[in-house]
């Protein structure tokens, strides 16, 4: 007879268990309405700061952009230094903050009574910052508030942008062509030397993209169907700009592949980007001889000396930025066109001397090594979008030695230049910040990671084993 019992395992928590847990989740729901509290109460403190920077905007009658945003600027590096946070992060916080105490104060109400989240908070703000009319804008909050607060934030999301778009006074074509002014490309940083690239596009673009790329994947899946395993078709070495993705002979037409289409688009995706000229190219031989399609991608790599001759596996790096694996690490040092060799001190890991067979700046070369990224508190852009600082500047005196250049963004460069922000060296190139309130920051040189060679493993000629973790000396 068939047993009609559940399992044990699906029966439920015991008695004492299930009383514990009621107490637990009546506990999360308490602290989750006592964080959103703090939550609309820092929204508030950031959006006095974000008042007081602007009134200091408007004092100024600047009609410059960029002398207008000084003071917001400086305000956000003040709070990311207090913070431990890149102030990029905080200027849009300090943003969002602005606008919904201006524009959604029922909305920071409500997280402040705990009837939302903040994550539904930021729906709201996202979907409806696009009504400009504000009775429009009070209306269409109100109906969201009461559907935010019995659902979860996608639903509430998904809901927000239709009713959105059915109040909008303002056609689409015109909201169209305001919102692809934000076009661009960024990258975001992911585990075992990944990276995700993003490209904002309008929809119809995007999506095509996306279709060429599945139709191409496919194409390649249905040729490879059934045949002998060998190499992938349309595959190339990674970051390799002169390598396309394409058959260079029968049998790898022929070739079995074994990669998802979703991993074919990707690598499509990359020998496009890599290796293919824009249908448009403005360009001549005299300004750009071969025209766009000549320049190739630069990447600035760290490999350690270990790793290069393939006696460990140990990652190399994309400078200041992301691990990457030693096989990619290996085949672009293979095609470099020159490599510095850094030697740092075994003790402290700072940088004590940069050479290179073929001639270059040298006090460009050691900066470069000792530095990685931009210098400034909590940043980390690489060294491709940042400039040679003079601590102490050069028009009052300083000179141009290793202990009075360090790299800074353009934003934080203009920063130091415009603002009281000021910056001091010391010998090891620890910079010094100093705030126009008097917060202080020491800003070490970014630290190398060594790898020890295993002299059991290279003594004795055998093949070398696996790293040992503790033949890793990060400093």
């Amino acid at each position: 007879m068939t047993d009609l019992l559940p399992p044990s395992s699906l029966a439920g928590p015991s008695p004492g268990d299930g009383n514990r847990l009621r107490a637990l989740i009546a506990d999360i729901r308490a602290t989750t309405r006592e964080v959103g509290r703090l939550q609309a109460v820092l929204i508030r403190r950031r959006a006095e700061a974000m008042q007081i920077a602007l009134a200091e905007s408007a004092r100024s009658g600047s009609r410059a952009s960029r002398e207008r945003e000084i003071p917001v600027r400086s305000v956000a590096l003040e709070i990311a230094v207090a913070t431990n946070t890149h102030d990029l992060t905080v200027q849009k916080e300090l943003g969002d903050a602005h606008t919904l105490t201006e524009k959604f104060g029922t909305t920071v109400d409500a997280l402040e009574k705990g009837r939302i989240t903040l994550r539904h908070v930021q729906a709201i703000l996202e979907t409806g910052i696009v009504i400009d009319d504000d009775d429009t804008r009070g209306g269409w909050e109100k109906v969201v508030l009461t559907r935010a607060e019995r659902d979860s934030p996608g639903r509430v999301r998904a809901f927000a942008r239709e009713l959105a778009e059915s109040v909008q006074p303002e056609g689409m074509t015109a909201r169209h062509a305001r919102a692809a002014q934000t076009r661009g490309v960024s990258v975001r940083d992911l585990a075992d030397g990944m990276a995700e690239l993003s490209v904002i596009l309008p929809a119809t673009v995007a999506y095509g993209i996306r279709d060429r790329l599945r139709r191409q994947a496919a194409v390649i899946r249905q040729e490879s169907a059934g045949s002998a395993p060998g190499p992938a078709v349309g595959s190339a070495p990674p970051l390799s700009p002169d390598s396309p993705s394409r058959p260079s002979g029968p049998d790898e037409r022929t070739s079995h592949d074994e990669r998802t289409l979703a991993q074919i688009g990707a690598d499509l995706c990359a020998d496009l980007l890599l290796t293919a000229s824009p249908a448009i190219d403005p360009t001549t031989d005299e300004t750009c001889p071969g025209g766009l399609g000549a320049i190739r991608a630069q990447v600035q790599i760290t490999v350690p000396v270990l790793t290069l001759l393939g006696h460990t596996d140990a990652g190399a790096a994309v400078a200041g930025r992301s691990p990457i694996d030693p096989d990619t690490a290996r085949h672009l040092a293979r095609h470099a066109p020159g490599w510095d060799r850094v030697l740092c001190d075994p003790v402290t890991g700072t940088v004590l001397e940069v050479d290179r067979y073929s001639p270059t700046a040298a006090q460009r070369r050691y900066l470069a090594a000792r530095d990685q990224h931009c210098r400034a508190p909590g940043c980390r852009a690489p060294l491709t979008r940042c400039q040679l600082d003079h601590n102490h500047e050069a028009q009052h005196g300083g000179a141009t030695r290793l202990t009075n250049l360090a790299h800074l963004c353009v934003r934080h460069h203009t920063l130091k230049t415009e603002t009281a922000w000021t910056v001091s060296q010391d010998p090891d190139g620890t910079l010094r910040f100093e705030s126009p309130l008097g917060q202080r920051r020491a800003e070490t040189p970014p630290p190398r990671i060594m790898f020890l060679p295993d002299a059991d493993g290279s003594d004795d000629g055998g093949a070398a084993g696996p790293p040992d973790p503790f033949d890793t000396a990060p400093f």
